[in-house]
């Protein structure tokens, strides 16, 4: 593969430029930290979270709950909706509307923390329900060019277009008239988008999703950057790194932004589909797209960072994880290369209600962060609320690394 951009140094050697910021006294961020990270909750609140995540940290209460909350929600009853209102909905949503999330947005901003408002309705499927989803998140971005607090807007493009046209068209099928008239509408739905997004000086993020409808979301981010991405970042794509093909995508990207005049917007994730992305490698017989192990997606993640780094200048970067060691090897890097830590090109995120060690300690520290504030109606965000309550689960019956931390805090207080 030929090199584009600035060479990516190799993995070892910047182990070994970081060295001496983490011997520092104090080190350049320090995520165990536990009275910084819950700083914003008082004594009520963090024992309601502790109760809450030890609950989640039962994977037979886990898997039986969600069993439950998607029959609730088809029959939708409305005593469901209180309960799950007052539990994982606070924990982990900022309100069934903007105005209702008005204060989870404040308290973040008072702490030094942005928000990406994410509107959270999932499995759409009519031209209508694309058109309300283009409404809310223009309405979104109105919203957060009046709010400080707010940095960015992010959508998905199965939430503006059917999954089936976008897996057709990342197959190269021939599109009937029908299927072009479609693609148009969606076309516009995202331009109008990141178009409100231009005027109003508001970021948009992009979401990556599976990888046999990706190839039309990439076309998709790109022309909307080509067009919005001439003077200043609006628009990121979304990279995700457990992809065995990404980190050449990234420095692909990088080069033809460059070539096509505009700034490239890349927003980091490891992913969020793998068992789905294997089953199906597996049952139509190709290779898998996923890296062969954690350890391969970390090196891929981790060199993503650095190449972003490089070329700081030239593009921006979000960093949207919850991975302490990515976390803490991209602050190290901008303090050793006297980049200001709030440069506006290089991002941290983490999502709302989990890793508040890594989030509020890197805004202690100065750094440029932000949470990912998912907004809905309770019974439209319920699919999001089960990811967040399986990702939290402990299939050992040891604590969650988050229960970890808040256990810390409890014993710190004495309650």
């Amino acid at each position: 593969m030929k090199k584009v951009g600035k060479p990516v140094p190799s993995f070892d050697k910047l182990e070994k430029l970081a060295q001496a910021f983490r011997a520092a006294d104090p080190p350049v961020v320090d995520f165990t930290n536990t009275e910084i990270a819950f700083a914003d909750k008082n004594n009520r609140e963090l024992k309601k979270t502790a109760w809450l995540f030890r609950l989640m940290n039962n994977p037979t209460l886990v898997s039986l709950g969600s069993k439950l909350a998607m029959v609730a929600v088809k029959l939708r009853l409305p005593f469901f909706e209180a309960i799950v209102k007052n539990t994982i909905f606070e924990q982990f949503c900022g309100g069934t509307t903007l105005l209702e999330s008005q204060p989870s947005i404040d308290r973040l901003y008072s702490n030094g923390v942005f928000s990406v408002l994410d509107y959270g309705a999932e499995g759409k499927a009519t031209e209508e329900d694309f058109n309300l989803t283009m409404n809310e998140n223009i309405r979104a971005i109105e919203f957060a060019s009046r709010h400080q607090g707010i940095a960015v807007v992010s959508t998905k493009i199965t939430g503006l277009a059917r999954f089936g046209l976008l897996e057709k068209i990342t197959k190269g099928e021939s599109l009937t008239e029908t299927d072009k008239r479609e693609y148009k509408n969606v076309l516009k739905r995202v331009d109008s988008i990141a178009f409100h997004a231009a005027q109003k000086g508001v970021g948009l993020y992009i979401d990556a999703e599976e990888t046999w409808i990706q190839d039309a979301i990439d076309h998709i981010a790109n022309q909307m950057m080509k067009r919005y991405n001439k003077e200043k970042v609006i628009v990121f794509n979304t990279f995700q790194l457990y992809r065995t093909d990404r980190l050449a995508y990234l420095m692909s990207s990088f080069d033809k932004a460059q070539k096509e005049g505009y700034r490239l917007g890349a927003k980091l994730v490891r992913g969020a589909y793998m068992d789905k992305e294997r089953d199906r490698a597996a049952e139509l017989g190709y290779p898998s797209p996923i890296q062969p192990s954690k350890q391969a997606t970390d090196h891929d993640f981790n060199l993503a960072l650095r190449f972003c780094i490089e070329n700081y200048e030239k593009m921006a970067c979000c960093n949207a994880t919850h991975n302490a060691e990515s976390n803490r090897l991209f602050a190290e890097w901008i303090a050793l290369k006297n980049i200001p830590h709030d440069h506006p090109h290089l991002q941290f995120c983490q999502l709302y209600g989990m890793s508040d060690n890594i989030t509020f300690n890197l805004a202690s520290a100065g750094y440029n962060v932000a949470k990912y504030l998912v907004y809905g109606q309770v019974r439209d965000v319920v699919p999001y609320l089960i990811r967040r309550t399986q990702e939290n689960t402990s299939i050992t019956g040891d604590m969650s690394r988050e229960l970890s931390f808040i256990v810390k805090e409890v014993k710190r207080r004495g309650l």
